[in-house]
């Protein structure tokens, strides 16, 4: 029972990674890394298949390798800076607002989460 639903929410977590490289404030390096990280506790192929996509295995790859604290920073504040901005300048709906926030929440998350590296290259 366990494996379906990981697959099922490493499913969501690309579609939404996917819209987010279109919708402004939508985390697309962390739901797709979210997505690495179910699918690679739940299916070996789906893992392999996106770890190989031309477009967004790289991601993946990139990170792989570990962040530095100052890219980490970076990442964050631009995500936020862009989420702020769709939240309160472009959406008017309330509950939009705060699913868009929850998002955000998430993506930090996932972002502060990622195995670092102490050098910048």
């Amino acid at each position: 029972m366990k494996k379906p639903l990981l697959i099922v929410l490493g499913s969501i977590s690309l579609a939404l990674g996917i819209i987010g490289i279109v919708v402004p404030g939508l985390p697309t390096t962390s739901f797709v890394l979210l997505s690495a990280y179910l699918y690679a506790r739940s299916s070996e192929k789906l893992y392999n298949k996106l770890l190989n996509h031309k477009f967004l295995g790289g991601y993946i790859k990139d990170y792989q390798k570990g962040v530095s604290v100052r890219t980490k920073i970076k990442a964050i504040s631009m995500m936020w800076t862009m989420i702020l901005i769709s939240a309160f300048v472009f959406i008017e709906n309330f509950y939009v607002r705060i699913i868009l926030i929850a998002v955000g929440l998430i993506g930090t998350i996932v972002m502060a989460r990622l195995p670092g590296r102490k050098e910048e290259e």
